[in-house]
């Protein structure tokens, strides 16, 4: 088995733990609010908050990657994040600043899980050639849909067996081993690592600067960055992507619990839907973006299925609102969440190939953009369920997606590199 693949493997099971993470909180809403006397509106402020710490920490989290190397800096950050977990549970539930340490909680969680995806883009960067990068993130992301599906019926277990305070002692502990056995396997660089042999190293080697070999890669300052309209309008998309992703990761559960009427354990069982179509649709569209780029280029290839994924999720969600069966429409928005998936890798690989050394600096600016989407839907989509209903939260969903399709129309990866001489890049 090469290496690199055992890596990336390895960072599907830290994905998969970190939605684990952040997923449990909404799935045990009800007893949290319970037990902290929130409505649903607080509540909604509580899991933005840790959007927003999530968003803001991206681009630094990036930064940081790229400077001080992804292995040191995920381990780190999963020790953060097992640390924070454990803290919402020991918060004294009656005092009547409880709902601002939930949020400081919620917070200082989401800072700490904003290095991972920058991080594992690092490893993409500097490990997987151009040719694979879309099976890599296809894989990587994949681990967001097992995770989070595999959330709904393993808290919603611990929860009723247990209490919820149980459920996040045994998130944070899943996250530490995760953590130290990274720490282990993994490198920066493949020329550091001890079991890398020499034929995959020049695999890596030439399948990297085979990508553009007469161009001399240097570190992108932030002005570089946000001054390259390729990166905007990827990180408009993206935040149009978290939008939509969001409202399942934030209000799923609750909707079919208290708008669609399903029992607590139908409820956690049909939750895992839209999981595990993200868990399928992600490695599907990277393999499909692979297989297109090598034969057609990456404008087609990356951009093209972007365009496709994001726009058929925007359908499949407005269906859903549609459909009278609460069964039928929960099958037809995991389709939405499915397609959604596809365009996964897309984003991932596009700011890999466009940043190089600097690849968790752009992916983590275009990363704060969908994480801004999330934390917007996370308390925007009550408010607006309270004044127009659930079916406006969704079709709001729908629109942005229709939006994000159509700003990667603007996207040339092939025509733009942001690693550059400065004067060659297109900025507005």
């Amino acid at each position: 088995m090469r290496v690199r693949w055992l890596l990336i493997g390895w960072i599907f099971v830290i994905s998969a733990i970190a939605y684990l993470d952040r997923v449990n909180v909404s799935i045990a809403a009800k007893a949290i609010a319970t037990d902290f006397h929130l409505n649903y509106i607080e509540f909604g402020w509580v899991q933005s908050a840790f959007v927003l710490g999530y968003a803001l920490f991206q681009a630094p989290g990036g930064r940081i990657a790229d400077r001080l190397g992804p292995r040191i800096v995920l381990t780190a950050g999963v020790i953060w994040w097992g640390v924070f977990t454990v803290l919402i549970t020991i918060l004294p539930s009656g005092s009547r600043s409880a709902l601002w340490l939930l949020i400081a909680v919620r917070f200082g969680l989401g800072i700490g899980e904003a290095v991972v995806y920058p991080a594992s883009n690092c490893i993409v960067a500097s490990w997987v050639p151009a040719a694979e990068r879309g099976v890599a993130n296809g894989l990587i992301f994949a681990g967001v849909g097992f995770g989070a599906g595999l959330t709904s019926p393993l808290i919603t277990y611990i929860l009723i067996h247990h209490g919820w305070r149980a459920a996040f002692w045994c998130s944070a502990a899943l996250g530490l081993a995760a953590g130290t056995v990274w720490y282990i396997l993994a490198r920066d660089t493949p020329g550091g690592h001890p079991w890398v042999s020499t034929q995959e190293q020049q695999e890596i080697t030439a399948g990297i600067s085979g990508a553009l070999p007469t161009v001399e890669s240097h570190r992108l300052s932030w002005g570089e960055i946000f001054g390259n309209r390729d990166i905007l309008a990827v990180s408009f998309s993206y935040f149009t992507y978290g939008y939509a992703a969001y409202i399942f990761f934030s209000w799923f559960f609750v909707y079919l619990n208290d708008v669609r009427g399903l029992n607590l354990r139908d409820s956690s069982h049909y939750t895992m839907l839209p999981f595990l179509a993200m868990a399928l649709g992600s490695p599907l569209g990277g393999w499909i973006s692979d297989w297109i780029t090598r034969r057609r280029g990456k404008r087609l290839g990356r951009c093209g299925i972007a365009v496709a994924g994001i726009a058929c999720s925007a359908v499949f969600i407005a269906l859903g609102t549609l459909c009278d069966d609460a069964r039928v429409a929960t099958i037809i928005l995991a389709g939405g969440a499915g397609a959604l998936y596809l365009s996964q890798s897309a984003f991932w690989s596009v700011s890999a190939d466009i940043g190089r050394r600097s690849a968790g600096s752009v992916s983590g600016v275009m990363n704060m953009g969908g994480q801004f989407g999330g934390a917007l839907t996370a308390s925007l989509s009550p408010a607006i369920a309270s004044h127009f209903g659930w079916s406006a939260s969704f079709l709001t969903a729908a629109g942005l997606c229709a939006c994000g399709a159509l700003a990667w129309l603007f996207v040339d990866p092939e025509s733009n590199r942001a690693d550059r001489k400065p004067t060659a890049l297109k900025h507005f």
